[in-house]
């Protein structure tokens, strides 16, 4: 399910899914076909996922789809029928993404998880970022700055002081900040 999603995402235009039990969360976009794997599942596909909780099954799919030579991702590799690429566990907050792999689907999914809990703590930066989006451009295009103070303020902008007002009041307290360091913003148009 969590492929599927994934590749969707991405713009997959057509994604199948060929399992004996197809969980009920799977995307409405998902072609499902509930039985088991027939090497001829992958005929046609661009990509393959080995997702299965059956090494034995991975591995069918996996030499299915490289004898046709399509490329495949095993989600339980291992060094036999690994797969030809892995693709990372990918934790979104925000604008904010980031991507882990550590050679393996498990390790990876725990560095994700504990990076995961660390912007948790860390929401301010979720918050500069959207913040950053409004307030970059007019520094950048500001004509009130040298470019040396231009390139200073856009410095200051990832700060921990800058994280502190941005966390007071988000986007207009980083804004406050920044025209308490750089005066000569004042004549620019507030975000």
């Amino acid at each position: 399910m969590r492929k599927a999603k994934g590749v969707i995402e991405g713009g997959a235009g057509k994604v199948r899914c060929v399992a004996p039990k197809i969980v009920a969360e799977m995307p409405p976009e998902v072609e499902c076909i509930e039985r088991e794997f027939e090497p001829a599942d992958v005929v046609g596909a661009a990509i393959v996922f080995a997702a299965t909780d059956q090494p034995a099954v991975n591995t069918a799919v996996v030499r299915a789809a490289q004898e046709l030579n399509i490329l495949v991702c095993r989600t339980d590799a291992d060094e036999q029928d690994a797969g030809d690429f892995a693709v990372p566990a990918v934790l979104r907050r925000g604008p904010i993404i980031v991507a882990a792999s550590a050679g393996s689907p498990a390790l990876s999914a725990k560095v994700r998880d504990q990076l995961g809990t660390a912007l948790l703590t860390l929401q301010r930066y979720v918050q500069l970022a959207d913040a950053l989006k409004a307030l970059r451009p007019i520094l950048v295009d500001s004509k009130s700055l040298t470019p040396q103070r231009r390139r200073q303020a856009l410095l200051d902008l990832v700060t921990p002081p800058a994280l502190e007002a941005v966390g007071q009041d988000g986007k207009d307290g980083l804004w406050r900040w920044l025209i308490e360091r750089y005066p000569e913003l004042k004549s620019e148009n507030a975000p």
